[in-house]
């Protein structure tokens, strides 16, 4: 089946969910942010448990730059919210586009000596997900367990016969929340989408972040690209790769989630291994859950609230909520800088067009909007004043605060902050500037798409 044709299945599977499902709301922040309690000093874990309050104000300080102060405050405020300590003592390795990104993967797969935890939405029989299943067959032949969660909204356009050729050489598979009503009879949740990207390899090497196991990845797109006119252009993505104690939160993230299905048990592995210092980067690892506390939008709302100097945004779906929009127009209008990088191409046009419909307002009030040119984007970063940096699954849409299972990882630092602006500031490189002036001249039968699109923001 085509790409194609697969996500209108998919685009259909969650249009039923329209009738079929309560609407949930995000939390009001504001109340809230008023009310917390932040510890004095902030959790931080390192590679043999909790640092001491010694160990960790030492940490903070190098991490949070010139405004180390009002930051200590913020990651204080994130932790009362999330629930989540920080993790310090890691390696965090940026990479770009499908052909670094996979190729590191597979590396790490194929230097697998006891288990491979595979999360995905997308895993498409394509030349791409094919050469990547015939890896992971051929370790679990070698005696590594292989594990796998696949969204089944995602992979719909999968034919069942490229997982049972996976299942039948072994390989554990869990489809998440099946399509048909009778599967799990009286819990089906169609709408509830598991969204995450997560491999861990032998619990000591972890990779997070947007990208899907689909031939969309075989390609580079423009970023850094000697030839900005090549014939063909691969999907913009920024991934993770990350060693160090912060392995075992996303190998615990993967676990959970199996266990959360009721489905089966996975074998008996190393699945925790003693992990030592790797790095000097601080981390928080994020989820978000349905029904459950939605820690990455907390996080992001804090962080863009709190921003003093810039707020630098790579957003592939971008439909914001009322609380989002209004933090991002407020740090505009106080004087911070806020750029958001959008695509100009996309697979999800009903998105795209709402997307649009959010840019008088934004421009407005003093945001700089920019569409990525030629590559479909599908990145979803974000920098706050240089300092506070989170890659990972996550849209900007309610879809993915609310109703999706997603992983973010926050990284704080300077140098990590630099390296992603850096990226950042290549991507503008790249994009055109949407002008107030000129986005007012567009045709009215646009807008009346951009409008109609909007009504269903809450569900795209």
């Amino acid at each position: 089946m085509s790409a194609v044709a697969g996500r209108l299945q998919r685009g259909l599977a969650l249009a039923a969910a329209l009738l079929l499902t309560a609407c949930a709301r995000l939390p009001d922040m504001e109340p809230m942010k008023g009310s917390l309690e932040a510890p004095a000093k902030p959790s931080v874990m390192g590679a043999h448990g909790k640092l001491g309050d010694r160990a960790a104000a030492a940490q903070l300080p190098r991490r949070l730059g010139l405004s180390k102060v009002d930051a200590t405050r913020l990651v204080a405020l994130e932790e009362a919210v999330t629930g989540k300590p920080l993790i310090a003592g890691n390696k965090v390795t940026l990479l770009f586009d499908g052909p670094t990104i996979i190729s590191a993967m597979m590396a790490a797969v194929a230097a697998a000596r006891d288990s491979i935890n595979l999360e995905t939405y997308l895993f498409d029989q394509d030349e791409l997900g094919i050469r990547f299943a015939d890896l992971l067959i051929a370790k679990q032949k070698e005696g590594v367990q292989v594990s796998i969660i696949y969204d089944c909204v995602g992979t719909l356009g999968t034919p069942e016969s490229f997982f049972t050729r996976m299942q039948e050489a072994g390989i554990r598979l869990l489809p998440f929340h099946p399509v048909s009503p009778l599967h799990n009879f009286g819990r089906w949740r169609i709408n509830n989408r598991d969204h995450r990207k997560i491999l861990v390899v032998d619990g000591k090497v972890a990779f997070t972040g947007g990208v899907n196991i689909t031939a969309a990845y075989a390609r580079g797109s423009l970023f850094r690209a000697k030839d900005k006119n090549p014939v063909a252009v691969g999907w913009r993505e920024t991934h993770l790769q990350i060693e160090g104690p912060a392995v075992a939160a996303l190998q615990w993230m993967f676990l959970d989630n199996w266990a959360s299905q009721k489905e089966s048990i996975l074998p008996e592995r190393d699945y925790f291994p003693p992990l030592a210092t790797a790095g000097d980067k601080v981390v928080r690892v994020l989820a978000s859950e349905p029904k459950g506390a939605p820690e990455i939008f907390k996080a992001y709302y804090l962080a863009v609230t709190g921003a003093r100097t810039s707020i630098h945004i790579t957003a592939a779906y971008f439909v914001p909520d009322r609380q989002t929009l209004k933090s991002l127009t407020t740090a505009a209008r106080r004087g911070v800088d806020v750029k958001i990088i959008l695509p100009s191409v996309t697979d999800g046009p009903l998105v795209f067009r709402a997307s649009r419909s959010y840019y008088d307002r934004m421009l407005k009030a003093g945001i700089r909007v920019y569409e990525l040119k030629k590559a479909v984007l599908h990145a979803k970063t974000a920098v706050i004043d240089g300092t506070w940096s989170t890659v990972g699954s996550t849209n900007m849409d309610t879809r993915s605060f609310l109703h999706n299972k997603e992983v973010n990882v926050v990284v704080l630092g300077e140098e990590f902050g630099r390296e992603l602006e850096r990226a950042f500031q290549d991507d503008l490189a790249d994009s055109t500037e949407i002008s107030l002036e000129w986005w007012r001249r567009r045709a009215f039968a646009q807008r009346v798409k951009e409008r109609l699109a909007r009504l269903l923001a809450y569900w795209l």
